[in-house]
């Protein structure tokens, strides 16, 4: 990591962020807790992904450069996101990561970083209480 300037460089830039989102979204379709959360046509999100995690992994600013600043918790809000659901999406980019050939220790980073985001959107109590 040292020798590169942000994660988005160390885990190898556009081509690699774009494989770890098109990974990502089949799993997030799948999944039990995240699926409800989705509309049927997946593709303008997968964009919209793509664009966030170049920015926020440190590459280009082409979220900010489309949308405006990304905001995205408020951008969640209308989402019911439990501790659950958090796992789950973490979960998810975690196997993609690892599906693209990702080392374990970029992986760990990565994941780390996303896990701050995601936990901040939670928005709803498990649905377990």
């Amino acid at each position: 990591m040292a020798s590169y300037n942000s994660l988005y460089e160390a885990l190898g830039g556009a081509d690699v962020i774009r494989d770890v989102v098109t990974r990502f979204y089949p799993k997030v379709q799948a999944h039990p807790l995240l699926a409800p959360l989705f509309p049927d046509d997946i593709d303008p999100v997968m964009e919209k992904q793509y664009l966030f995690l170049t920015q926020f992994l440190g590459g280009p600013s082409l979220y900010s450069d489309e949308y405006g600043h990304p905001m995205m918790r408020a951008r969640h809000l209308p989402f019911p996101i439990t501790p659950e659901r958090a796992a789950a999406w973490l979960a998810c980019m975690a196997e993609a990561l690892s599906e693209a050939s990702i080392p374990e220790e970029l992986r760990k980073i990565t994941i780390e970083r996303l896990s701050g985001p995601a936990n901040h959107f939670v928005n709803t109590e498990s649905q377990d209480q």
